[in-house]
């Protein structure tokens, strides 16, 4: 039995790689992290490729494609670390919105025209002071580390897991803007003073789809950015030279590369079949979905500071620009949950733990 890609969806790969290759240069992530532009024109652009609606159903007008569809485009775009809100809005904001019946709302997010910020954090694990609370129709409390700056909306988990949508530009809605290590995504703060708040579930199960959902395209992002820093280190491995000879013919340099690829590669498969477990296999999306987050965590970790040695010096260099990827995966690691959070939950429901 051979499990992989099928032939659509290598060709949806090609499509948006073709896409990425000429519109999201080094220099253009340079500028977006320099905050000299921003992500705006590259999420339209993606949108017209059916990217923004790729989970929306067809009769909302997206496209109407499954989970492993979603990760095989996040693997792309963290290859080309491209600055997007694919994972907020394109993803966990449609899985969200269905169960609503939310027909509008998918609509404009189909068309690239409306994005959806995620306010995950107090659900995951509550922080000192950043409690949400609710009262009837509004909401009040503090989200910190809410993914995408820019939204329209925001979908917020409260600690009970219910689902509530706010406009960004409501009363009571002050939005600070967050420095984080991966500046190619906005996340900011969010702090609500009786906002008023619609109930989109009050079902906890459809919260930890969308979280589950959400992890595994991350995994797949960071699976991506890995195999760039991969790619680049092995590059340049045969380009550099000393001692009148490329560093790729050193041994020492070459166990660094084979020890990257025989740590990612299985990755693949791993994040293939969470993807395919989301839709097909419903018993086991919860664990592999804390599986792959937890392990791709840990492994593009390993990528990202091993390929990094590789170059040496130019490798903390803005010019070499490698630091985009490292920073990615790093933020990756923390967002939606860190791998030692990540895997108490795999206990959990393996019932290992209590």
């Amino acid at each position: 039995m051979e499990f992989g890609l099928s032939q659509e969806q290598r060709l949806l790969q090609d499509m948006v790689n073709k896409f990425l290759n000429e519109q999201v240069t080094l220099d253009r992530v340079r500028q977006v992290a320099n905050g000299e532009n921003n992500d705006s024109s590259i999420w339209q652009g993606l949108a017209e490729l059916g990217i923004a609606g790729l989970m929306v159903p067809e009769e909302f007008g997206g496209v109407g494609l499954n989970a492993l569809d979603a990760i095989v485009i996040a693997e792309c775009l963290g290859y080309h670390v491209t600055p997007t809100p694919f994972i907020s809005t394109a993803v966990i904001a449609p899985c969200a919105l269905l169960a609503a019946n939310k027909g509008d709302t998918l609509a404009a997010i189909a068309s690239g025209q409306h994005r959806i910020g995620i306010a995950f954090g107090e659900a995951i694990g509550a922080r000192k002071g950043a409690r949400v609370s609710t009262n009837g129709a509004t909401i009040n409390g503090k989200c910190l580390f809410v993914l995408d700056a820019e939204a329209d909306e925001y979908l917020i988990a409260d600690t009970d897991k219910k689902l509530y949508l706010i406009a960004a530009n409501a009363t009571g809605v002050e939005r600070n803007t967050l420095t984080t290590v991966d500046k190619t995504r906005s996340t900011c703060e969010l702090i609500l003073t009786n906002v008023s708040a619609e109930l989109i579930s009050e079902d906890p199960a459809i919260y930890t789809r969308c979280l589950d959902l959400g992890r595994a395209v991350q995994a797949a992002d960071t699976l991506g950015a890995a195999q760039s820093m991969l790619d680049q280190a092995v590059a340049y491995a045969k380009e550099r030279e000393q001692f009148n000879r490329v560093i790729a013919s050193f041994q020492a340099v070459k166990h660094m590369c084979a020890e990257m690829v025989a740590s990612l590669e299985p990755c693949r498969s791993m994040v293939w079949y969470t993807g395919h477990a989301m839709d097909e296999v419903p018993d086991e999306a919860r664990l592999m979905a804390c599986q792959s987050k937890s392990h791709l965590s840990e492994v593009g970790q390993f990528v990202a500071k091993t390929s990094t040695e590789v170059h040496g010096g130019m490798g903390f260099t803005d010019l070499v620009g490698l630091h985009y990827w490292f920073k990615r995966i790093g933020a990756n690691r923390q967002l939606l949950g860190s791998p030692e959070l990540v895997r108490e939950e795999a206990a959990r429901v393996q019932g290992l733990i209590g």
